[in-house]
């Protein structure tokens, strides 16, 4: 049985994708165990049969529990007793793959559990915000920025007043690895998400600029209203965006920027927001993620530091954090974050508890897949016509 979202037993966890030479499927793996809540013992490592199950090994996945596709995982998964299958799947493979994984295994009853950006196109994402609503199934988004001890000790401040009424966001991402053209010498990372048949209709804007929007919206609580965006190809031969830059209008008559970049020399990961409200103002930074600026007109500017134990952290900042001051705690622990919160309905719906369907969760959602594929959307279709304002309303995004 379940008690306040925790089994006695492991989670059992499925991996789709991950296999030989790929990154973010170490992470997925690394995340989701790092609380000891869960367990992988299942997978479909690549779309390759025999480079699936030679990847298993990597993982200590059983030889008979290794597959080598995701719909010979799903359906050997369903043929065991219930007390042996798998209780979720993770996805993370390349974009153009996940509603179908997410859909087979939504259908077969399976809790998914993806990354971003959800689906290829707006289409897929509505159609699988209907079957996540329908199937009473757990979905959860990894848009792991969200997981930050200090994001979400921002967003209570934000959601709570504690900065008035918030005016202006600037929320950046810059990169610099796709300077030049590494996809043509067949980098596997680079390959797939400059191709338009993998990665969608944008390749910076939906491989990072993505995460920069859903920083804003989490952060703020604000309801974005229209875009403008202009997209730019710089690499000469690439077929997707390497840069762009989006004004946002909120309902409450704010105004935000995302920028991204993945042709800026000598940047790495580096995704910063700043939140201008009438009582005071944040600064955060990625890649210096246990410290947050606080400023306040005629007041020292104030060092919020992740620290457990200080009277200044919110509940919110405290319950994403698992070290001590002093210690860092960084991209590893926020993706686990997403995981874990996401672990407490997976755990109720095993223990054989109905969830009623809800978008308010502190965890991504789908919800937050359909509104990042409604702004891929909406900026590729604004900057095709020269920055034409267009809505972002979506009758299915988080509110």
């Amino acid at each position: 049985m379940a008690t306040n979202g925790q089994l006695n037993r492991k989670l059992r966890m499925a991996l789709v994708g991950g296999g030989q030479g790929a990154f973010i499927g170490r992470v997925h793996v690394t995340a989701a165990v790092l609380d000891n809540r869960a367990t992988l013992v299942a997978g479909a490592l690549s779309s390759d049969p025999a480079k699936a199950k030679a990847s298993a090994s990597d993982y200590d996945i059983p030889a008979d529990r290794a597959y080598g596709s995701y719909t010979e995982l799903i359906e050997n998964e369903l043929a065991l007793p219930a007390d042996k299958r798998i209780d979720f799947l993770s996805i993370a493979t390349p974009n153009h793959t996940h509603f179908p994984i997410a859909k087979a295994a939504l259908a077969a009853g399976f809790n998914v559990i993806c990354d971003k950006p959800m689906t290829f196109d707006l289409k897929e994402a509505e159609e699988l915000h209907r079957l996540v609503k329908s199937s009473g199934a757990v979905f959860a988004l990894t848009h792991n920025y969200t997981g930050y001890p200090l994001v979400r000790q921002a967003r209570r401040m934000a959601l709570s007043g504690e900065l008035g009424e918030i005016q202006a966001v600037r929320s950046n991402y810059m990169q610099g690895w796709l300077r030049s053209r590494i996809e043509s010498g067949g980098q596997k990372q680079a390959a797939w998400r400059t191709d338009p048949a993998k990665s969608g209709a944008a390749g910076c804007f939906g491989d990072i600029a993505t995460h920069a929007y859903n920083l804003a919206r989490y952060m703020t609580g604000l309801i974005p209203a229209e875009v403008s965006c202009h997209l730019k190809i710089f690499e000469p031969g690439r077929q997707l965006d390497d840069y762009g830059h989006a004004v946002i209008r909120f309902d409450n008559g704010a105004l935000g920027t995302v920028t991204a970049s993945q042709i800026s020399h000598g940047r790495e990961n580096d995704l910063f927001i700043e939140i201008d409200g009438t009582k005071g103002a944040l600064a955060w930074r990625q890649e210096e993620p246990n410290a947050m600026t606080f400023r306040r007109n005629g007041q020292p500017h104030a060092i919020y530091t992740r620290d457990p134990n200080a009277s200044y952290m919110n509940d919110a900042g405290k319950s994403a954090c698992r070290l001590p001051s002093g210690h860092p705690e960084a991209f590893f622990e926020a993706f686990a974050n997403v995981y874990r919160f996401a672990y407490d309905d997976i755990a109720k719906r095993a223990s054989g508890e109905k969830l009623a369907f809800t978008t308010d969760t502190i965890y991504p959602n789908v919800a937050d897949g359909v509104d990042g594929m409604n702004f891929i959307q909406q900026c590729v279709a604004s900057s095709r016509e020269n920055g034409k304002w267009l809505s972002l309303k979506h009758a299915a995004a988080r509110r």
